[in-house]
């Protein structure tokens, strides 16, 4: 049998019915998430506040997602995408446009009920997307599917802050930055529920339980490597921060978070070219076992530029990594709560990264950034060993 080439393998599933619109609506609808945390903060301090005013404002709308994403998606799950997605999406555009009208002198009490409020009811267009690749392509192909989103959502964190605070908010105001965020979540939600595979996408009749997707063993295991990755990533975050700031060249924040990213991007692209694994765990727990090393060099990186260099090498494996743990997921979820699966990932992913940043803060001021960022590595690391003592939960048949 003929082997496609790389460009024609992305081409051929890109060409498939419905999958570029239905990923373009939900990329477009989740750019405001990677932009609205720091217009919260910049809003506040035009409004007279200060950061650690702007940091509860920030922090609320983050505490909002943690606490019912996976509530809402279990709505999802049971009454249909456009039933609970449209409404979210109304529902927590509202309150980002108030907070874009609030005028200055309002109670930070207010401020953070608004920014609470918009975290609740944000709609998980993520897990929705996710949900739906089962449906758009076929088993041979999802790998490749939930590769291309993977870079589709690095891309969106780096065109989101350039875009909507870099260039908009600058420009004019975090006001028209906020009243744009939620015109665009508006409009993303909208083209993606009145796609023809959103609109035939139906709940599953199982049985449900109190406990939902967490009652899968397999979720769990996923779900405790995931939030250990996002550990990683938030102490490594806020060390590349110290580490640009210690050198004295704190411009350079951007362009090393931006190599990061893009390194996650063109590994996402790279992986999306190549065929599904014939063991998806394995490749799982090599991706991660290599993030870590990784990782490792980016703590022993003695200048700026080769840490520049040494981030886009981990970033290099990051979306390959999820774009196989997604892919394992559609197999190993329970019946009637994929959304609800994808959802609880995102989630873990979060509060990883809190907790991350919070001690990896405290590991720079105590030790050194490169302490906080070997921090990081070691917890890259205690993933691929979850993941590794996990392998009869997460065993997976590779696609025919």
């Amino acid at each position: 049998m003929a082997v496609e080439t790389s460009s024609t393998s992305l081409r051929s599933l890109l060409a498939i019915p419905e999958v570029g619109r239905t990923l373009a609506a939900s990329l477009l609808g989740r750019l405001p998430y990677t932009a609205i945390g720091l217009l919260l903060i910049l809003r506040v301090r035009e409004m007279g506040g200060d950061y650690a005013e702007g940091g509860v404002a920030a922090g609320s709308f983050a505490l909002g997602l943690a606490c019912l994403s996976p509530f809402v998606a279990r709505l999802v799950d049971l009454r249909g995408q456009r039933a609970v997605l449209l409404p979210c999406a109304v529902a927590s555009a509202v309150p980002l446009v108030a907070l874009a009208l609030v005028p200055d002198g309002t109670s930070l009490a207010v401020v953070a009920g608004l920014a609470l409020l918009a975290g609740f009811v944000h709609p998980p267009l993520s897990g929705a997307m996710r949900a739906l690749w089962p449906e758009l392509v076929p088993p041979r192909r999802r790998h490749s599917a939930y590769a291309i989103e993977a870079a589709g959502v690095e891309l969106t964190f780096i065109v989101g802050p350039l875009l909507l605070v870099g260039a908009l908010a600058a420009a004019t105001s975090t006001s028209v930055g906020l009243v744009t965020c939620a015109a665009l979540l508006l409009a993303g939600t909208v083209a993606f529920v009145t796609a023809p595979s959103s609109r035939r996408w139906r709940p599953a009749h199982a049985a449900r339980t109190l406990a939902g997707a967490l009652a899968s063993p397999a979720l769990l295991t996923l779900l405790i490597a995931v939030t250990c990755m996002g550990a990683s990533f938030g102490a490594i975050e806020i060390a590349i921060a110290a580490s640009a700031d210690e050198g004295g060249s704190r411009a350079l924040v951007g362009p090393l978070l931006a190599a990061w990213a893009l390194g996650s991007m063109a590994g996402g692209l790279l992986i999306a070219r190549g065929r599904a694994p014939a063991d998806p765990h394995r490749r799982l727990t090599g991706l991660l076992a290599a993030t870590a090393v990784a990782d490792g060099l980016v703590a022993l990186a003695p200048t700026l530029p080769a840490m520049g260099i040494a981030l886009f090498l981990a970033g290099a494996c990051i979306a390959p990594a999820f774009a196989t743990l997604y892919a394992m997921v559609a197999d190993l979820a329970r019946e009637g709560t994929l959304t609800e699966s994808y959802t609880w990932l995102t989630t873990g992913i979060a509060a990883g990264i809190a907790t991350g940043s919070a001690v990896g803060g405290a590991v720079v001021d105590a030790v050194s950034t490169h302490a906080a960022i070997g921090g990081g590595a070691g917890m890259v690391a205690l993933a691929a060993l979850i993941a590794t003592a996990g392998r009869r939960l997460l065993a997976v048949a590779a696609p025919a």
